[in-house]
């Protein structure tokens, strides 16, 4: 039992840490540019709109992750819905790399770092549901 619960705290606490450093990224553009490479970036007003309307969402799922760890078991189901926001985020990442706006090397640490937590996501609600 303690084994399922550790696992479970350590994906909420790991997801939350990454989400309070992913609304940092979204809510100041300088940090932006610094994590996806991008030596001359002066966003526009469709960028603000568009991380003003992200940010929040991103702070929110952080205070999602820490409530599911007070009652870690009886909330594990938090896990496969986060892995859903994961998935999403890994397909705009995508289609920024597509279309240009992104170069594939400034994402290989975030997709590895995605992949990780997506692994430890599953594996922890799979190990505290059976």
């Amino acid at each position: 039992m303690a084994n399922k619960i550790l696992f479970l705290r350590i994906s909420y606490w790991a997801g939350a840490a990454l989400d309070v450093v992913a609304f940092m990224i979204m809510s100041f553009p300088p940090l932006f540019a610094l994590n996806n490479g991008m030596a001359n970036f002066h966003p526009g007003l469709e960028y603000h709109y568009a991380m003003g309307m992200g940010a929040p969402l991103m702070l929110a799922w952080t205070v999602l992750l820490l409530w599911a760890d007070r009652k870690p078991l009886e909330r594990r189901g938090i896990l496969p819905i986060t892995l859903l926001v994961v998935l999403g985020e890994v397909a705009t990442e995508i289609y920024g790399v597509s279309t240009g706006f992104i170069n594939v090397s400034a994402m290989l640490l975030t997709w590895v770092i995605q992949l990780l937590m997506g692994g430890l996501f599953i594996f922890s609600y799979w190990n505290a549901s059976k």
